[in-house]
């Protein structure tokens, strides 16, 4: 660490003389112009705002990638994406994806981050959005001036292993019509190590498990967004996204078994699995946009459609010596999976002021259908048997919801939201001939206040109650083995997690922010373990029992050196008491109260030594504590880019490093009712890729506001 400082302190002092050298030059320039730009990151009421449109932080980066720098932002070693350690629900020109784990990292792989507008970390939703805790939505770019333009990208990444990444973006507007089309193929190969402990409670035993395992994947996709001004308050408009994953995976596990520290069992585990994954999203809107009125009227009908169809060969050597070198025993296995989604919706969001005294009024409605089927065949060569399972998931949910805000005295902005969801669902499975069909409602209030004691003084505060719903493959009971050296399997007695925040945050200057959250859930659902014929199961599971989190966090962002450098810092102070929830869970006392610091950088040079060089370096500390896992090594990651811009060729090339001072890992504990689970996980994201952009046509493009984004995002939430 103390390396990369030093590095980071040798890049601010060239960026400082690269500064000097442009004023030395200033001299003999008669005017200068001073142009205001947008802070990189802007803290507000309810959203922390990340702005990287025209930031050299997105040259030979994807999507997935800015998500990861993103402030308040961690992604766990199953890549999931969470906000201040809670889970999110990610939309794209605020509309819903359907991917979530490892296929939404997949699909905004697929997505160049030169596209980027700015992403959203909305902590405090408004009722518009649906049942969940934080949102991120991710802001594209619109280009909206006349003829074809567009770009070709083209990177390649070194890691352990070579990755390959290409794009085109084309866009074409005439009059009232814009055609928008991206393409996009990866080629790309991950390598992963995990090392577990298990120490059971109630015997002597500990477990080691020791896997490693490659990923292997090509990724074409292709999107497209047709739109249609009827007139200048009537808009039609069409989105298709088409995604296709071939991916394939490799593991080499071996499980240790001891007790009193002598020697057990030991076997090995060669696990590989081939699947292609095809995604098929579409989405018909019709928008009214009065401006005059400030009225909109935006309807959305959509269907979208995934499939995962999968073949999984285990092959399982039991020893009884050591050192390894006869089995005395063997088990071979195959599993066929087509897992098929079917999602139908229908949403209608209207937009008025209401009355004369500047208050404005939202108010919704979706209508949303899930249709789900798991089938999986079991194969057990050992001794020719076989097993099927189809597991079936169906639901509705029709929700409603209104917003109403209002600005008091020039001073005081307030928002109330209420909003109400039903849902009735269905789950069924063949082989215990076990199902469960349940249905409620829920009321999820929030609340927004900021008063403004002047242009340079504020304070605001935020309430929301949220609900988590689990996945629908977390229901499903089939087991299925995991590139861990672990077996997987869901549990249809999962229920809800609803949770409460309470968001205080003060702003000074325009470029200081102190804030304080509080949130708390009496419920929630995380990974539990159990120990079943000689195999480690992971399973989520309910665990009941009061969590509460208390951060305090600072954050400045400043922009220096005639507007060219942009720094952005932030700091965070964090405290969970995990008393009540460990005590009722027989999880120990070890993790009951947990304190740690994590913070963030995002520094961008522009134009450096007026040879139209952009640099750009992020780093980010971070402790990943969630649920009943708690980190026991403090995570630093950091990334360096250059970019060189050729502006009369409409190119430019970029150099970036990634991680190169210390490769990411994860160090946690797991505590289960059975025991602690010990986990080691280290990733792939390190290295340096060089990227090449070649672009085309006016690349002129309009700055999407809240109101162009709900007229022309084209989706629903």
């Amino acid at each position: 660490m103390r390396l990369t400082f030093s590095t980071l302190g040798m890049l601010v002092a060239t960026l400082s003389f690269a500064q000097t050298s442009d004023t030395i030059k200033s001299k003999e320039i008669e005017a200068v112009t001073v142009i205001a730009k947008k802070p990189t990151v802007e803290s507000k009421a309810d959203r922390t705002v990340f702005n990287v449109a025209n930031s050299s932080i997105v040259a030979g980066n994807t999507t997935w990638d800015i998500v990861r720098m993103t402030p308040l932002i961690s992604i766990d070693n199953n890549d999931n994406v969470r906000a201040e350690g809670e889970s999110v629900t990610v939309y794209i020109n605020d509309r819903k994806s359907i991917f979530t784990g490892k296929e939404l990292k997949e699909y905004l792989k697929t997505i160049p981050a030169d596209n980027l507008m700015k992403i959203e970390v909305i902590t405090s939703p408004s009722s518009r959005y649906e049942a969940t805790g934080a949102v991120i939505n991710i802001v594209l770019k619109k280009r909206d001036d006349e003829g074809v333009k567009g770009s070709v990208s083209l990177t390649n990444t070194q890691n352990t292993k070579n990755n390959q990444y290409a794009s085109l973006n084309v866009n074409y507007h005439k009059k009232s019509f814009t055609q928008t089309v991206t393409g996009s193929y990866g080629d790309n190969t991950f390598i992963s190590t995990n090392r577990s402990q298990l120490d059971f409670y109630d015997n002597s035993n500990r477990r080691l498990i020791e896997a490693s395992t490659t990923y292997k994947g090509k990724n074409p996709s292709v999107s497209s967004t047709s739109e249609f001004e009827l007139n200048d308050k009537n808009n039609i408009g069409l989105v298709v996204e088409y995604y296709k994953s071939n991916r394939n995976s490799a593991s080499d596990n071996s499980t240790t078994d001891f007790s009193d520290e002598v020697f057990k069992n030991y076997n090995q585990q060669l696990l590989t699995t081939d699947l292609k994954n095809n995604t098929l999203g579409t989405n018909f809107f019709y928008k009214y946009y009065d401006k005059e009125k400030n009225k909109i009227l935006d309807v959305n009908i959509g269907v979208n459609y995934d499939s995962d169809d999968s073949v999984t060969n285990n092959s399982t050597y039991f020893y009884n010596t050591l050192p390894a070198l006869v089995p005395y025993s063997n088990t071979a296995s195959q599993i066929n999976s087509f897992a098929q989604t079917r999602n139908y919706f229908v949403k209608i969001d209207y937009t008025t002021p209401l009355g004369k005294n500047g208050g404005n009024l939202e108010v919704g409605g979706k209508a949303n259908f899930n249709n789900n089927v798991v089938p999986n065949d079991y194969f057990d060569f050992s001794n020719d048997s076989r097993l099927t399972s189809d597991f079936h998931y169906t639901d509705n949910i029709n929700s409603l919801y209104f917003n109403y805000s209002k600005t008091f005295f020039e001073k005081l902005e307030t928002r109330i939201g209420l909003r109400y969801e039903y849902i009735r669902y269905t789950l069924r499975e063949n082989v215990a001939d076990v199902g469960r069909k349940d249905s409620y409602g829920s009321f999820l209030p929030n609340l927004l206040l900021k008063y403004s004691f002047s242009t340079n003084y504020d304070l605001s505060l935020t309430y929301n109650h949220n609900l988590w719903r689990p996945w629908y493959s977390e229901f499903n009971p089939f087991q299925m083995p995991n590139n861990n050296g672990m077996d997987y399997r869901g549990n249809m007695n999962l229920l809800p997690n609803p949770s409460d925040r309470v968001v205080m945050k003060f702003g000074f200057f325009k470029k200081y922010f102190l804030s304080a959250r509080y949130m708390f859930t009496n419920q929630d659902y995380w990974e539990n373990y159990t120990e079943e014929g000689g195999k480690t199961v992971m399973f989520p599971d309910n665990f009941k029992g009061r969590v509460q989190r208390l951060s305090l966090f600072a954050n400045t962002n400043q922009n220096l050196l005639k507007n060219k450098l942009n720094v952005n810092l932030g700091l965070g102070w964090y405290y969970i008491d995990n008393s009540d929830f460990n005590s009722r869970n027989n999880l120990g006392s070890e993790s009951n109260y947990i304190k740690y610091f994590a913070g963030s950088a995002n520094l961008t040079y522009t134009n450096l030594f007026s040879k139209n060089i952009n640099v750009s370096a992020w780093l980010s500390v971070d402790n990943q504590n969630n649920g009943n896992s708690v980190s026991n090594k403090t995570n630093f990651f950091h990334n360096i880019s250059v970019t060189k811009l050729f502006p009369a060729l409409q190119m430019e090339t970029s150099l970036q490093l990634m991680n190169i001072f210390r490769r990411p890992s994860m160090d946690t504990t797991s505590y289960t009712q059975i025991g602690k689970v010990y986990n080691y996980n280290k990733w792939d994201w390190y290295g340096f890729s060089l990227t090449f952009v070649k672009r085309f046509g006016n690349q002129k493009v309009k700055e999407n506001t809240k109101t162009d984004v709900e007229k022309n995002s084209g989706g629903s939430k």
